[in-house]
């Protein structure tokens, strides 16, 4: 299985964890694997390529992980920019954990979560519910709302 963790801090997302295998076929073979893949290189490229932003990227192919980290301090439009494609890519991957919940999950860590000092326990979110209860295909169209 892929596990997707997205990092925010408060209600900015500041990158993503990709690690593992879907398991859905043998390499080569595997759409889940093939759609996460282009979907992650799709955010770099245009993050990185198109906006010219210098977002780190770490590609470890020993254990199928890939790390995503936007710059500190953006601009205004630059920031708006990359949350979009952040909550876009995150909300792909929810619909493809709905069809393919085997395969991949997604999750979310808030990193500005403080837990009491005798707790060792993440802010961790799944986000299959969140996101069928927000998005609903209307008309062919979804319904956007603000992250909570």
């Amino acid at each position: 299985m892929t596990q997707i963790t997205f990092h925010s801090e408060g209600n900015r997302i500041i990158g993503f964890d990709s690690q593992g295998h879907s398991g859905y076929a043998e390499e080569g073979e595997d759409i889940v694997c093939a759609a996460i893949t282009s979907a992650i290189r799709l955010v770099d490229a245009t993050i990185n390529d198109v906006l010219g932003l210098a977002a780190s990227v770490k590609i470890r192919e020993s254990d199928a992980t890939i790390s995503f980290r936007l710059p500190g301090s953006l601009g205004p439009t630059a920031e708006s920019a990359c949350q979009a494609l952040l909550t876009g890519l995150m909300v792909y991957f929810t619909e493809l954990h709905e069809e393919y919940p085997e395969n991949i999950e997604v999750l979310e860590e808030d990193l500005s979560f403080s837990p009491s000092k005798h707790s060792t326990e993440r802010m961790v979110r799944y986000h299959d519910s969140y996101w069928s209860s927000v998005l609903r295909p209307q008309e062919g169209r979804r319904l956007h709302q603000e992250r909570p």
